[in-house]
């Protein structure tokens, strides 16, 4: 017996009767009915009914299996109603991964007041430097910033962010403004190590013009917030997201540099693994995530 439709079947026959009730019951003729039994019999190598009397006769075997059987079919179908009613309820685990940075200063707050407001949802952050090399079938959710990566996630843009080649106003009038992206090759540079990206490669463009300079970085980390406090204090120049440095240009502790040249947008994006059947925990978060970014995030009020 591999299945529950053995189980169910013979439950069918013992609540029929007979084999001509069981067949109407079961839309199959009544040789059909009878082939079926002795499959099922052959299979079990044990007679469960008796088929001489006039009405359907269980032996001990086959009201064994009726018994036991209509126990397994009712934990069986509650399991199933419970699937249900999780996949369609405000139940469960969510698991994301996010950015270090950008999951410290600004999911973490939400994820908490998110969690608060629906107490049934247990919410399982995981912060790393290198999200998109993590094993990603242990996520519902991995947050990313920058391009969808190729693979066979489904992104949901959650917020647009920008980049900025940044510095500390001290640094730049000891150095001096680049008037090109060219000017970075000899500029002191920080990078920030994640995903295995090739961080020290800076690509801009200006209208159809397109530059990729490859920069000397003699201070690397894989804190975002380590690379932005080194710019501060005017170690060196960055390539940052504006999420992470908007509040810094804003009181003046870094300047923006090369402004009418444009680096490519680092949106931040929510990966799952399917665009169609998302639990409804997934959904309302992607939801929330969504709302509290809109009409724009904060890093643009």
């Amino acid at each position: 017996m591999n299945d529950s439709a053995d189980i169910r079947f013979l439950l069918t026959l013992r609540a029929s009767g007979s084999l001509i009730a069981a067949a109407r019951r079961l839309a199959l003729s009544p040789s059909a009915i009878t082939q079926r039994l002795q499959q099922l019999e052959k299979k079990l190598g044990a007679q469960l009914v008796n088929r001489s009397a006039r009405r359907l006769q269980f032996t001990d075997e086959g009201l064994l299996l009726c018994e036991r059987g209509a126990e397994l079919i009712e934990q069986f179908d509650a399991l199933f109603d419970d699937l249900q009613t999780r996949r369609g309820g405000l139940v469960g685990t969510l698991k994301i991964n996010a950015p270090l940075g950008f999951g410290r200063r600004h999911l973490a707050p939400l994820i908490g007041e998110f969690q608060q407001q629906n107490p049934d949802i247990d919410v399982a952050l995981t912060l790393s430097d290198r999200p998109l090399t993590e094993t990603l079938d242990r996520f519902d959710i991995v947050v990313h910033i920058g391009e969808l990566p190729l693979s066979n996630l489904v992104g949901y843009t959650i917020a647009p962010n920008a980049r900025f080649v940044c510095a500390a106003p001290a640094l730049v009038r000891r150095i001096g403004e680049p008037e090109s992206p060219d000017a970075l090759s000899r500029l002191p540079c920080l990078v920030l190590r994640e995903n295995d990206e090739d961080v020290s490669l800076w690509q801009f463009s200006k209208g159809r013009t397109r530059r990729s300079v490859r920069v000397t970085a003699h201070l690397s980390c894989n804190d975002g917030d380590v690379i932005r406090q080194w710019a501060c204090e005017g170690r060196g120049v960055i390539l940052r997201s504006e999420w992470d440095v908007a509040e810094d240009l804003a009181k003046g502790k870094l300047v923006r540099l090369l402004p009418g040249w444009k680096a490519p947008d680092a949106n931040v994006i929510a990966l799952t693994h399917q665009r169609a059947g998302l639990p409804a925990r997934t959904r309302h978060f992607m939801q929330y995530l969504q709302s509290r970014f809109r009409p724009s995030p904060p890093w643009r009020r």
